[in-house]
């Protein structure tokens, strides 16, 4: 064969690979309003960076008729690229070859490229739109899966994992993304469940629609299975790159830092009097977050879920932080079951990729009821305590208001390893709210004021009202911890931004471990 001839038969056989499952199919994506697999890793890398492997691999299976239906690439799309000039790998399953389905060896392809990021220290970015496992393969199949799943347990906390559901993923397809670090969501074209709604119909009778049961509302707003909606394609593999801005490429690398204006010492009038004088009005923390970071600019994670905390990435002085904060615009900012595991699994996200934790604190303690005690919300509460408590990052702590009981233990208290402890001059540090304290340490005192009788429930009302500000004046401020070293420095709320950027400044160098061991046993 001539040279000319064979540099024909490359570019041919290239050509049928880029084209997939054809252009007819292409079209049915894009009425769907869905970009093509092609589409999507060149919108999501950096302009012409992407470098394809395994491009020619066909499958294996001749069974069913398959031997007669081969497609270049087998309906996966694997390689290498850069966002914003940083090395990333990437895998797209191609809806248009075999409805994106996992075979033996384009499952080989994701592997590959999964174990080259480890070697290389870059995260890997997986656009997922299959129809799940190829019947056709039978166990050729799940073992694929099978050897994914190790891969993003055995990488976990080694580099980022991020993964974006831009189509069906179903069935053991969706422990993947599961696993890896970041999940987004296309809202009205993507879904994920293990079962669905025909399976759930025939068992258990219920009438589902796949919307209802997996799609991207679900996920962000109930399950918390999802971490970002997407109202398209675009804007999803653009909140990946942004996403992507805050994270290191492994954990060696510290997170990369940008050149800020915003000056360091700039002070917010404002958060001298956010906190309002009655205790039990709400205010919202993201105000705080928004005057205290560079350029008021917060990325946050997981917004539609578990709304009495926050959670989400952000900048002081350039460098990349993780924000934790409790919300008293929600349930008064108490923590529950869904609070917890949200708070804890972006805590543990930040301490395994260097990103240093800046907690917000304004918590009344855990909900109360039947409903969080019978789904263990001791169990799940410990999970954001043993986070934080784990943690060896750089982490810094204000405490704006209310900080009460053994959730003020576990909002990164000093007493678990926290470097920098502030409090405004707002913060009330106590096992109890003043009302409840009172009702217990001078249960008996009231009870003889009262002494059953109903013209005397006033006097009652009037001891009470004293203790409570007796109460209020001795422990409802920041100034019994401060004298005990459990706060740092009381400070002008106005110079949050200063003291924060200051103290991770300071902490920049910082080094600590934990004691030796194969791996802690969170309480899961």
């Amino acid at each position: 064969m001539k040279h000319e001839d064979k540099l024909a038969e490359l570019k041919k056989r290239n050509r049928l690979a880029e084209q997939g499952g054809g252009e007819k199919r292409r079209e049915r994506q894009h009425k769907e309003g869905k970009m093509s697999a092609r589409e999507r890793i060149e919108f999501l890398l950096d302009d012409g960076s992407f470098e394809e492997t395994d491009k020619l691999v066909t499958h294996r299976c001749n069974d069913f008729g398959m031997a007669e239906q081969k497609y270049y690439g087998d309906g996966f799309i694997t390689g290498y690229g850069r966002i914003e000039g940083r090395l990333v790998y990437v895998f797209a399953q191609d809806f248009t070859v075999f409805g994106g389905s996992l075979s033996e060896t384009n499952a080989a392809k994701i592997v590959k490229i999964m174990d080259l990021a480890a070697k290389t220290g870059a995260p890997v970015i997986g656009l997922n739109d299959s129809g799940g496992a190829r019947i056709q393969e039978g166990v050729m199949s799940l073992a694929g899966y099978a050897d994914i799943f190790l891969r993003n347990t055995l990488y976990s906390g080694v580099v980022p994992q991020i993964s974006a559901v831009m189509g069906p993923c179903a069935g053991g397809a969706v422990y993947s993304p599961a696993i890896t670090d970041f999940v987004f969501m296309v809202d009205k074209t993507s879904y994920m469940f293990i079962t669905g709604p025909d399976v759930i119909k025939t068992v258990t009778h219920e009438d589902v629609t796949k919307e209802q049961l997996g799609g991207a509302l679900t996920h962000n707003e109930t399950s918390g299975v999802a971490h970002f909606l997407a109202h398209d394609d675009a804007e999803c593999l653009s909140m990946v790159r942004e996403l992507f801005s805050f994270l290191p490429s492994n954990n060696i690398d510290d997170p990369p830092r940008k050149a800020s204006s915003d000056p360091i010492d700039r002070a917010d009038g404002a958060l001298d009097n956010i906190v309002p004088e009655q205790s039990n009005l709400p205010y919202d923390m993201k105000d705080v977050i928004h005057a205290v970071v560079d350029d008021g600019y917060f990325f946050e994670v997981q917004d539609h879920y578990a709304k009495n905390i926050v959670v989400g990435f952000a900048r002081l002085d350039g460098r990349p932080i993780g924000i934790v904060a409790n919300q008293p615009a929600m349930l008064a900012g108490t923590l529950d079951i869904n609070a917890s595991i949200k708070g804890a699994r972006f805590v543990r996200f930040c301490d395994c990729f260097n990103i240093p934790l800046v907690t917000f604190e304004d918590v009344p303690g855990f909900l109360p009821g039947t409903a969080q005690e019978y789904g263990g919300i001791i169990k799940h509460g410990s999970k954001l305590l043993y986070a934080f408590a784990e943690a060896t990052v750089p982490k810094v702590t204000v405490i704006t208001r209310k900080a009460y009981g053994g959730a003020y233990c576990v909002m990164a208290s000093k007493h678990i390893r926290t470097d920098v402890n502030y409090a405004w001059p707002s913060a009330e540090i106590a096992v109890m709210g003043p009302e409840g304290a009172v009702d217990i340490v001078y249960k008996r005192e009231l009870d003889r004021a009262a002494n059953g009788s109903a013209l005397k429930e006033a006097e009652r009302q009037s001891v009470r009202n004293g203790k409570i500000e007796e109460f209020r004046e001795r422990f409802a401020n920041p100034y019994v911890a401060a004298e005990h070293g459990f706060v740092d420095a009381v400070i002008q709320p106005r110079e949050t931004r200063k003291k924060l950027v200051q103290a991770l400044a300071m902490l920049e160098t910082k080094r600590d471990k934990n004691p030796p061991k194969k791996h802690g046993n969170i309480p899961l």
